[in-house]
């Protein structure tokens, strides 16, 4: 099984925020906005792996910015780092302004994600090699993250962290 790059399965879906789609005060439901990520974490996922992907969990998802009706929004969903069958994908939104066309990060997600064969059984997915500065950290992070989520979910003994501990020494 051949490592690959994030490039290779980087995802980017740009939309319109619809009325229907909005809030009373007319920003995009926080709920339309999280099944849109999942979405495209779900596609850079299976691009990734070449298998079927599941979510398995929201790891973080920060509401920094509101996204008014008739806001473009663009949604960018990157492979952070591949485990065993496990891959986090941590996602940038974007809103673009009408009248200057430049971008502003408005939230962002990461999720995790497992590949599975067609009976729901994990199944093991190719490495994934960080090249730029930005896939670096973010890699590197995800270790930290994912041994964060599994302590809090009572899977790992908090000693067994080593990352985590290696914070604090």
């Amino acid at each position: 099984m051949e490592a690959r790059h994030p490039k290779s399965s980087t995802t980017t879906m740009t939309d319109l925020v619809l009325p229907s789609e909005t809030n009373p005060l007319n920003n995009l439901f926080g709920g339309e906005l999280l099944a849109r990520m999942d979405r495209a974490a779900s596609i850079a996922a299976r691009r990734h792996s070449r298998r079927i992907v599941v979510t398995a969990s929201v790891n973080h998802v920060a509401f920094n910015r509101s996204i008014p009706v008739g806001s473009v929004v663009t949604v960018e969903a990157n492979i952070s780092r591949a485990f065993k069958s496990s891959m986090e994908i941590y996602i940038d939104v974007w809103i673009e302004d009408r009248e200057s066309g430049l971008r502003d990060k408005a939230n962002e997600a990461i999720y995790t994600f497992v590949a599975v064969d067609d009976t729901g059984r994990p199944v093991k997915i190719p490495e994934l090699i960080p090249e730029t500065n930005l896939e670096k950290e973010r890699f590197e992070g995800a270790l930290r993250r994912r041994q964060l989520s599994l302590v809090l979910a009572g899977k790992m003994n908090p000693s067994e962290a080593t990352e985590l501990k290696a914070l604090f020494s």
